[in-house]
């Protein structure tokens, strides 16, 4: 399954972000991608998208990871709600009965 997703490029402490094409199977570092869609640079919060390219790869069934569809929400490239990014576990739930810490 293919899938649209950021890759990370720039230095360290230089983030910056590309929007690419990508087989869901290979990771996100490997450096194996289709077609580049887009860029994202942090420091400068500089978004750039090819947006027809972008609904061209929609329309035959490519898939959207979490945070890019926020991202193309955000920017008017698609409609729709943001989605929840963050990690799928359950939250840790405090319990009333459990011992409290002795400073």
């Amino acid at each position: 399954m293919l899938k649209i997703r950021l890759q990370r490029i720039g230095r360290k402490n230089e983030a910056a972000f590309r929007l690419v094409v990508t087989e869901s199977k290979n990771g996100p570092q490997s450096g194996k991608f289709l077609e580049v869609l887009g860029s994202y640079t942090v420091k400068a919060d500089k978004v750039e998208l090819k947006a027809d390219r972008i609904k061209h790869w929609l329309a035959h069934g490519v898939q959207l990871s979490d945070t890019a569809h926020n991202m193309l929400v955000k920017q008017g490239v698609v409609e729709g709600k943001k989605r929840n990014s963050l990690s799928k576990k359950s939250p840790t739930v405090k319990r009333k009965d459990a011992p409290k810490k002795k400073k």
